[in-house]
């Protein structure tokens, strides 16, 4: 470690203070994951956590009767269907699906009656827009989705790390 040709180390405080930035990067890193996806809910781990349920005790006094109790049913259902939608809204690319029998279509297009086919440069026209909507459909899960990461299969990229 002590030639003329040996990288440059670091001092012991200029390593503590960059592991302390490493580790603060690292926990925030953690909570805008915890952040874009609320559905996944917390957990812990921690032997030293525990509480004590004053609800469920043997004295304690009765707090609601059945209209309170429907009424936060019915509050708790709404609740349910606004987190369903937050999460459809945070998470684009799942897709929409119909689980309900009744729901059906009719096919306007393929009928015997139906018009005439739109013609070769608006049908030209229509692919581009929809390879378009689908490459900003995939820009926007990416940006969702911070933690996925990039990914690259091009056989001319290449990088070189300075710093190991």
């Amino acid at each position: 470690f002590n030639r003329p040709s040996a990288p440059e180390t670091e001092e012991d405080e200029f390593a503590d203070e960059r592991a302390e930035v490493l580790a603060e990067a690292a926990a925030l890193k953690k909570l805008a994951a915890d952040y874009m996806h609320p559905e996944v809910g917390v957990s812990s781990c921690d032997a030293t956590l525990f509480g004590r349920n004053y609800f469920n005790r043997a004295s304690a006094p009765e707090t609601e009767d059945v209209e309170e109790a429907e009424e936060r049913a019915l509050v708790l259902a709404d609740a349910l269907a606004l987190k369903n939608s937050a999460a459809d809204y945070m998470n684009p690319e799942v897709g929409v699906t119909a689980a309900d029998g009744a729901s059906f279509g009719r096919n306007y297009f393929n009928r015997p009656s139906a018009p005439e086919t739109e013609e070769d440069e608006f049908a030209d026209e229509r692919a581009e827009v929809l390879a378009e909507a689908a490459a900003l459909k995939k820009l926007a899960a990416d940006y969702m989705h911070p933690e996925v990461g990039v990914s690259s299969c091009d056989a001319t990229l290449f990088g070189r790390n300075y710093f190991n």
